[in-house]
């Protein structure tokens, strides 16, 4: 009789700075991440974008170290979950699989089928579902369990979201506590909830759940955290000039300056492990723009990384999972009745997102002037003006 496994869904990053103009490449290959009215255009735009941005997303990973520690991160999670499910005495093995950087989701299922594993939880890192993050690592795996007859044989089971998980929900209410308790006063403290931002046309038009599951996710968290501190939600990485989810944090940290706010506590809500968006964005972009508002006294809740309370909340996620009734992919990629992935929409001919989203920042900045040249003859536009 086969083993079971469960399968950790990443985003990756580069490792060093020589993966970064391949990982660029991968990112932008994913019509999840740039929507384009023709297939054919999708690969040489990855190249051209990967080929004039690496430079620049390659100074911003300076910044960190010289690559993203999310891989390394990762890995331990996967290493700590894997003997926190063998001290219960279950013989679980814990895959790694990133969407565009090594170790592929195709490695994992490959190693998957290899160690002849025939039960399988497949649980995203993404607290809350969207369809950029786990929509599209679940569309690849999707694909190759259609077109496999071996994989087929594999009873599998997903968790699409744990947002509302009371062991999450602990972990990150005992390192926001940790981190209150550096503030003089700790009861005023302004807690501020930075999520990854999604366009808006992906919640008003494809029905994506993710903004009601963050908004859901802030306030459990403040119930749980049980304080009177005042707190705001508010939304990072946007992309280019079409609408994304507000407000945005960099213009909600200007109007609490503006309010005389000066201890603020920043909580990356979307994410579990440091990456560039909590190591740059965060801690070196967004910091300089409170400190420009005024905000005297800027601190960051880390990331859950390997907090033994956020393993024993995986680990319970990976128990709970086995003993309920399996979830099929085709009961998660349609989380509302007017959401569409497949096939692609003319709603969806824009811009998306995922982790790692500075590089796509960087990316669009030529990009968008490139599309609009290519696709209408025009000169070029002053994009930059509306970013």
């Amino acid at each position: 009789m086969g083993r079971t496994g469960v399968l950790l869904l990443n985003l990756g990053g580069p490792e060093k700075l020589e993966d970064v103009r391949p990982f660029l490449y991968n990112l932008f290959s994913d019509p999840e991440i740039i929507r384009l009215p023709s297939p054919w255009l999708q690969k040489p735009l990855a190249w051209l974008i990967s080929t004039l941005r690496s430079k620049k997303s390659e100074a911003n990973y300076k910044e960190i170290g010289g690559g993203s520690p999310l891989l390394q991160i990762t890995e331990a999670q996967a290493q700590a979950l894997q003997s926190q499910l063998f001290s219960q005495g279950k013989d679980i093995q814990v895959y790694v699989g990133m969407r565009y950087w090594h170790p592929f989701t195709e490695e994992a299922i490959a190693k998957i089928k290899e160690d002849n594993i025939k039960k399988l939880v497949i649980l995203p890192l993404y607290p809350q579902f969207s369809i950029s993050t786990s929509g599209s690592s679940f569309r690849i795996i999707e694909e190759m369990w259609k077109k496999d007859p071996d994989l087929q044989t594999i009873e599998y089971t997903l968790i699409p979201s744990w947002h509302k998980d009371q062991g999450y929900l602990s972990a990150m209410v005992d390192l926001i506590k940790q981190e209150l308790q550096h503030f003089e006063n700790p009861d005023t403290v302004h807690i501020f909830f930075s999520a990854h931002g999604v366009p808006k046309s992906y919640v008003t038009e494809a029905g994506d759940p993710y903004q009601e599951e963050i908004e859901e996710c802030t306030h459990l968290i403040m119930k749980t955290l049980n304080t009177a501190n005042p707190h705001t939600l508010a939304y990072q990485s946007k992309v280019g000039p079409v609408e994304w989810l507000k407000p945005y944090t960099e213009d909600a940290l200007k109007e609490l300056g503006e309010k005389n706010i000066k201890n603020l506590l920043v909580v990356p809500i979307s994410f579990v492990s440091e990456h560039i968006e909590t190591l740059q964005e965060i801690d070196l972009e967004y910091r300089e723009v409170a400190q420009e508002a005024g905000i005297t006294n800027f601190k960051r809740v880390p990331a859950l990384n390997t907090h033994p309370m956020f393993i024993e909340a995986l680990t319970n996620l990976t128990t709970e999972a086995l003993d309920k009734n399996p979830l099929r992919f085709d009961e998660v990629t349609h989380p509302k009745k007017n959401m569409k992935m497949y096939p692609q929409e003319k709603w969806e001919w824009g811009l998306t997102t995922a982790a790692e989203v500075w590089n796509g920042r960087l990316a669009m900045l030529g990009f968008l002037g490139l599309m609009v040249e290519i696709i209408s003859g025009q000169g070029p536009l002053h994009y930059i003006g509306l970013l």
